[in-house]
């Protein structure tokens, strides 16, 4: 098998951050025009955003904001967020062709599925968290107000609330998809995941703690998929990893073919000790 780069192909640190730079530039554009398009629905997007609050909140309860810019500039928030999600497709594509010069060829085909599937995995994921958790969420969150308690949500805190929540979702269902890329490139295999399960589970109340609310309701709401993304990771790994044929056909590519016949170091045959020169072959009583 060769090598993932050529030795010829290799670029300098500097070309690098210049590949990096322009991704980046790149990213940020497309970003910017998905922006500008939802800037012209921006409410019409806060109030799809509002809709699971809305329908938990008690009767003639609203959102509030407290000071003169903030609705304004919730509504630039949430225009940001309907554009990266826009354009994520292209910025999931920008982080594979950073990436891709240092993979093998075999493995550089996976880049339109790798792109199709992330983005559904991460907006899949976002539209789970909105149609799934929000309205459990929210009506466990509600559910403490009483005569003398009254919820009386800001529009900014609302907002943050929700973005973390949906990136955080968005993030966390392109786990599959990673472990297949991973799988099929052999770094990872289902026996590796099943051995560190344990581990994973602490690292998944960890990630929870980090990506969601300080609450503990939050936290088990993110905890819950994403063990059962883990373990729908292990069967993918299982069913679409490398074969252990597939890496044998790999080393043998790999391998360079032995001798046939064993040599010194100077590359001379060294003959078997039961093989009988001319010599002793005439001299060799011959058979009646």
């Amino acid at each position: 098998m060769s090598p993932p780069v050529d030795e010829e192909k290799k670029l300098p640190f500097t070309e690098h951050l210049e590949e990096l730079r322009r991704r980046l530039i790149i990213s940020v554009i497309a970003i910017a025009a998905g922006f500008l398009v939802s800037y012209f629905f921006s409410k019409q997007l806060f109030e799809i955003l509002m809709k699971p609050l809305i329908v938990s909140l008690p009767p003639k309860s609203t959102l509030i904001f407290t000071s003169l810019p903030e609705a304004f500039f919730t509504y630039l928030k949430v225009s940001l967020l309907a554009g990266v999600f826009i354009a994520s497709p292209v910025v999931l594509y920008e982080m594979w062709a950073f990436i891709s010069p240092g993979l093998y060829k075999h493995e550089k085909r996976y880049v339109v599925p790798f792109v199709f599937f992330s983005s559904i995995f991460f907006i899949g994921g976002a539209l789970f968290g909105y149609f799934v958790v929000f309205p459990f969420g929210f009506k466990f969150f509600l559910g403490f107000a009483t005569d003398y308690i009254r919820p009386m949500p800001t529009i900014k805190e609302y907002f943050g609330f929700c973005a973390k929540l949906l990136f955080a979702f968005g993030v966390i269902f392109e786990l599959p998809l990673l472990v297949l890329f991973l799988s099929r490139i052999g770094l990872v295999n289902d026996k590796m995941l099943r051995k560190q399960r344990k581990y994973a589970i602490l690292l998944v109340f960890v990630a929870s703690a980090i990506l969601t609310p300080p609450d503990v309701m939050t936290q088990l709401m993110m905890a819950g998929p994403l063990l059962a993304l883990y373990e729908i990771s292990i069967w993918v790994a299982k069913i679409f990893g490398r074969k252990p044929a597939e890496e044998e056909e790999g080393s043998e590519e790999a391998a360079p073919t032995p001798p046939t016949q064993k040599g010194n170091e100077a590359g001379t045959a060294i003959p078997n000790e039961h093989t009988q020169s001319p010599e002793e072959e005439e001299e060799a009583p011959g058979e009646p």
